[in-house]
């Protein structure tokens, strides 16, 4: 699967003109509960030739922002309100996952717990995304 998300599209305009893809991010599972996926180091790294923390950022609220969308279901808006990166290790090549899951998904908010690791399975990053929550009733078709 590549930066479509799998159930609804949410993507508008040039896809190429996106962040995820920008960023080489690949969204390999998205169903409630759980949003996985990767992002390789190569063209995210600093100047010093090791991750960039923005490109951890950005990477762990493209997943929890996937996952709240998920929660906030068909004619549903989530929106990031909050995100905190806490960086363990560095990483300087090869490709890092994220796995996000839910910490709790309420009416109007919901927070999620995104832990990035590299290729030996280390936690290099752990984020915390909270969204807010919109739901919309479907309209009808006309």
């Amino acid at each position: 699967m590549n930066a479509e998300f799998p159930s609804r599209a949410i993507l508008v305009g040039d896809q190429a003109e996106q962040l995820i893809a920008k960023l080489g991010i690949v969204i390999g599972e998205c169903r409630p509960g759980l949003v996985v996926g990767t992002m390789p180091v190569s063209g995210n790294r600093q100047p010093v030739g090791i991750m960039h923390g923005g490109a951890n950022a950005a990477f762990a609220e493209t997943l929890g922002s996937f996952a709240a969308w998920q929660h906030a279901g068909p004619g549903g808006q989530a929106v990031g309100l909050d995100l905190s990166c806490t960086h363990h290790r560095w990483v300087a090549s090869g490709t890092v996952k994220g796995v996000a899951t839910p910490l709790h998904e309420g009416r109007s908010s919901a927070t999620y717990e995104i832990v990035i690791t590299d290729d030996a399975g280390r936690r290099t990053c752990t984020a915390r995304l909270t969204c807010a929550i919109s739901r919309r009733a479907p309209r009808p078709p006309r």
